[in-house]
């Protein structure tokens, strides 16, 4: 062994680690750990990205995570830790299209943490979607600062809404003052904080507008670095048919110059079933070609809307609810409004695939066959007759809500191994995909059938959705990032919502964090309201 002056190396280490020793203690005690709000140990942590679990820790301060890694318990000390050992702890789910109104702008702060998404792990939730969003965007914002919210909301302004503001319930094409107010409410909105255009040419004024009209109004959207998000103009074959609609869909975005997003994507319909192979196809050319297309899809083999919009032709809703019943009082109107019916009936897999889901109805949760039975008429006029009685008028999400088992399983499937498909629920109200979807994605699809890995499903329920939508420093657990993470057993998470029962939580998730804010403990909600309206920062240069 070398020696130095008559010390062994071995020595020598010896003396330096007492000599740094006795610094030390000369110096007084060592420093205290930094202080953290909370820690979460001994979990197998996702980050959101596309890489593998791993054993990590993460460590919050405020609003923000500070440490992912080994050892947060060496690192820091903390007010308060929960102990994850067999769970997994992942990114906030991420619902990129929602109907949570019911609960979001109720006056009472419990309806107002938005339980049914908080249950399914979800942090952050897309609103304003199908066209619906108010250009009102800092209004909304006030109203959610002052009062609190449970989730985090990612708006949209809506081409359905700001269509309704200048041209009511009319046919008509606007004019070229009326599509210079339409494009000005477009673009003050994502001056104000708006990710993007949400469309839902399905629905009744939207169905009016020809492409040029929905691409001069997406443009201002698009000048402004937002999506183009849209509940197509058919997925089934009501009109252009499924297929065309899609390219409809894509054209959008290429002219517009801006990303496009399909809404729930699906086959719907006997009359479309197996064509899933062609929208990826579609879709699949496009990314090809350098345009971004991608999707959402839920877990279910039934889709969710109003009786009116999946029955009536559009042209029976033009000029709102009174010229509507107008129409229903003529017989000569009547004669062709249900032959129309007849044939959107049939389609959708007739009247014992149609499941009446209105809360608080004689008729919620009867089939429509059943309804009709009791009634002694036929479904059309059973149909008729419940249309009549709903006063909301006949457009987006408005009239009878339905479940319509529309939708084969191997379609489903296709869509959801794409690598450009996320989770969403399209929650609405009488339909258990808001109280389930991404429990129900986790057990059905992960756990019991395998068809995507546990990585594949957070990925595309975390990261890969927030990529899409533009959220920054969300979707993933690093350090700098925004402080929402969800802890869950992978053994227990699961819908416990039915189509009779839609309005039951899901179990499975110990442990919810919306802005460093504890929204679940232990399994059950808290009175924290932690989530904020998220706000889009607009192309430099393109706002007063």
């Amino acid at each position: 062994m070398p020696r130095f002056a008559g010390f062994t190396v071995a020595r020598l280490l010896r003396v330096a680690v007492i000599a740094g020793a006795l610094a030390a203690c000369a110096h007084g005690p060592a420093p205290e750990l930094p202080q953290a709000d909370l820690l979460i140990v001994g979990g197998s942590l996702h980050d959101g990205g596309t890489g593998a679990m791993r054993r990590a820790d993460v460590a919050i301060v405020d609003d923000r995570i500070v440490w992912v890694g080994p050892d947060a318990m060496q690192r820091y000390r903390a007010a308060r830790t929960i102990e994850a050992a067999g769970q997994v702890v992942a990114p906030g789910f991420i619902d990129p299209h929602s109907h949570p109104d019911t609960y979001m702008r109720s006056d009472d702060p419990a309806q107002r943490r938005n339980a049914p998404w908080l249950y399914q792990g979800v942090t952050t939730i897309g609103i304003g979607v199908d066209g619906g969003g108010s250009p009102d965007i800092a209004k909304q914002r006030a109203w959610f600062e002052a009062n609190g919210v449970g989730t985090n909301l990612v708006p949209y302004v809506g081409f359905g809404a700001v269509r309704s503001q200048v041209l009511g319930q009319s046919a008509r094409a606007p004019d070229a003052a009326e599509l210079a107010r339409m494009r000005g409410l477009v673009a003050s909105a994502m001056c104000e904080g708006a990710f993007g255009l949400s469309s839902g040419l399905f629905y009744v004024p939207q169905s009016y507008a020809g492409t040029d009209e929905v691409v001069a109004v997406a443009g201002e959207a698009a000048r402004r670095g937002g999506l183009y998000d849209t509940h197509q103009r058919d997925e089934s074959s009501y009109g252009v048919g499924l297929v065309e609609s899609t390219r409809e869909a894509i054209e959008i975005g290429r002219r517009a110059g801006m990303p496009v997003h399909i809404a729930h994507i699906k086959a719907l319909g006997v009359d479309v079933h197996g064509k899933a192979a062609e929208l990826v196809a579609l879709v699949e050319q496009a990314r090809a070609d350098g345009q971004r297309v991608t999707a959402d899809q839920y877990p279910w083999l039934a889709s969710g809307t109003g009786l009116a919009a999946a029955l009536l032709p559009p042209r029976s809703r033009e000029g709102g609810r009174e010229a509507m019943l107008k129409r229903f009082a003529d017989p000569a109107q009547l004669a062709g409004i249900r032959e129309e019916m007849d044939d959107n009936l049939r389609r959708r897999g007739g009247a014992d695939a149609i499941l009446l889901t209105s809360i608080g109805e004689e008729w919620t949760g009867r089939t429509l066959a059943q309804v009709a039975a009791d009634w002694r008429v036929s479904a059309i006029d059973a149909a008729l007759r419940i249309i009549g009685q709903d006063e909301r008028p006949p457009g987006v999400r408005s009239s009878a809500s339905i479940a319509s088992f529309n939708m084969r399983q191997d379609d489903v499937d296709l869509l959801m191994q794409q690598p450009w498909v996320v989770t969403s629920s399209d929650g609405s109200n009488g339909h258990p995909r808001q109280y389930g979807s991404f429990p129900e994605k986790f057990a059905r699809y992960v756990r019991e059938r395998e068809l995507l890995d546990i990585a594949t499903f957070i990925h595309r329920s975390t990261g890969l959705t927030a990529d899409i939508l533009g959220l920054q420093q969300r979707g993933y657990l690093r350090p700098g990032y925004f402080a929402d993470v969800v802890v869950f057993d992978p053994a227990t998470l699961a819908a416990r919502a039915t189509y009779v029962e839609p309005r039951e939580l899901s179990v499975g998730v110990s442990h919810l964090i919306v802005n460093g804010v504890v929204a679940i403990s232990d399994g059950a909600q808290t009175d924290e309201l932690g989530g904020r309206m998220l706000h889009h920062v607009p192309t430099e240069g393109t706002c007063p």
